[in-house]
């Protein structure tokens, strides 16, 4: 949906029901989402634009660790 169906659509629902917009939603074009009325907004340039993080866990004596 554009911003001007959505606005459509949340008048159609007139409140009988949550309304959400997701799906190719950034930051530059979330406000006029919002401003059509539905109540949530996704968007997956949130957790998109994240740079990843190499972490390790070591325990001292590990290596003499045995698992069943």
């Amino acid at each position: 949906f554009t911003p001007e169906d959505t606005k459509k659509a949340v008048e159609i629902v007139a409140g009988r029901c949550e309304t959400e917009s997701s799906g190719g939603i950034t930051f530059d074009t979330m406000f006029p989402y919002a401003q059509a009325g539905v109540d949530f907004i996704s968007f997956g340039a949130l957790t998109h634009s994240v740079k990843g993080l190499d972490m390790s866990f070591k325990a001292a004596g590990s290596d003499k660790l045995i698992i069943k």
